[in-house]
């Protein structure tokens, strides 16, 4: 058995690729989720008050435009951080592999040692990936980081507000298809379907079963709305 058989890279391309899109449809599928929830919370407390379209439109666009942008940033705030810290421990290793590279061959042999081979093959290993790519070897086995594909945080940030935005735009599009007297019903509905059709992909994505998913998202969305919608509700008689 070769040395290069043996030994798999934790960013081999199909692995590392498929891993990488599943983390990004992950996060869609949540923006997605926040952005149907609470903004049909913001939608169904207006609509407790009032039954005038206008009010609670302008309310779900606020809201709709105010969650896209806090997903953005905090996003991006989140993983700038993130990446920060990356480069951060990339740079001390490679300083230090400049500095005691006699040092970080051991660690490294030390590392692969403690994953199941022998000695002396364990040492193979390590002397052939230092002299491969010894930052990307490190990198990868200590700090489980690949040094070639650090998360953009712009990227992350598009891809989360977009999600929300996505999401959002379902509870403002019942209140269009929707009658003022059926604003609050169909919201409602609408929200619930759109909950199943979240639990199930994030279930799938998952590889288990959508039933306690589903449950989670249908339960939590539609105690959200209740809740807004009495506050809204006691707001409106209240003023």
């Amino acid at each position: 058995m070769t040395i290069e058989r043996t030994v798999m890279t934790s960013h081999d391309e199909p692995h590392g690729g498929s891993t990488t899109r599943l983390n990004w449809l992950r996060a869609a599928v949540l923006g997605a989720n926040d952005g149907i929830v609470s903004t049909a919370g913001v939608i169904v407390g207006v609509a407790g008050a009032t039954t005038a379209r206008a009010p609670i439109l302008t309310a779900g666009i606020a809201a709709l435009v105010a969650g896209a942008l806090s997903m953005g940033v905090g996003e991006y705030v989140s993983v700038s951080t993130q990446r920060d810290t990356e480069k951060a421990l990339l740079e001390k290793e490679r300083r230090e592999l400049a500095e005691t590279p006699d040092e970080e061959l051991s660690e490294l042999t030390s590392i692969y040692a403690g994953k199941g081979l022998d000695a002396d093959l364990a040492h193979q290993v390590a002397v052939q990936l230092t002299a491969h790519d010894a930052l990307g070897a490190h990198a990868e086995v200590e700090l489980q980081i690949d040094p070639d594909n650090l998360t953009s945080p712009w990227h992350a940030a598009g891809a989360s507000a977009l999600a929300f935005f996505v999401g959002a735009l379902l509870p403002l599009l019942a209140v269009l298809i929707s009658s003022p007297n059926w604003h609050v019903p169909v919201i409602g509905a609408a929200v619930i379907f759109a909950l199943v059709l979240t639990g199930v992909i994030s279930a799938r994505l998952g590889g288990m079963g959508p039933g306690r998913q589903v449950a989670r998202n249908v339960i939590g969305g539609t105690l959200a709305m209740a809740v807004t919608y009495g506050i809204g509700s006691l707001v409106g008689l209240a003023l």
